[in-house]
């Protein structure tokens, strides 16, 4: 059952933002960015409160690099919608299970990033996830 409502659609446009931010990270790094995404849908809280979508999450202005470039907008490929049913499905793995943000720094991850604690870093790419008293609701099950 799925943790957040999606169509194929929807699929579509989460497998074409997994590939564009994090196609180097390999299918791990995907299934990452991926849960950040829902876990983006999935709360009311922070940056994300009144977010109920994945297009009003992923479109989010400045929210996401990848939608400025170029491929973002190719057509989604099996492997990534594949990956994208997982997230949605709630497939979630540590540093992204309870992350709101992530990004890529040039060098070492900084200790926070939008005032939340680093939980963690997987190749390129840190981790955020806010503390309970920001977002109890992303640490909810489903």
């Amino acid at each position: 059952m799925a943790v957040i409502k999606a169509t194929n659609k929807d699929i579509n446009l989460l497998a074409r933002l997994l590939r564009a931010e994090a196609v180097g990270e390999g299918k791990l790094g995907m299934l990452h960015v991926g849960a950040v995404t829902v876990n983006r849908v999935r709360v009311n809280c922070s940056d994300f409160a009144g977010l109920r979508t994945l297009p009003e999450v992923i479109y989010q202005p400045t929210a996401y690099e990848a939608v400025q470039h170029g491929m973002f907008y190719q057509r989604a490929r099996g492997s990534e919608k594949r990956l994208a049913r997982r997230v949605v499905q709630g497939e979630r793995r540590w540093p992204a299970k309870y992350s709101l943000w992530y990004f890529r720094p040039p060098g070492d991850c900084p200790p926070t990033w939008y005032d939340q604690p680093l939980v963690g870093r997987y190749k390129l790419h840190c981790f955020y996830e806010p503390t309970g008293a920001e977002c109890e609701e992303v640490y909810s099950t489903f």
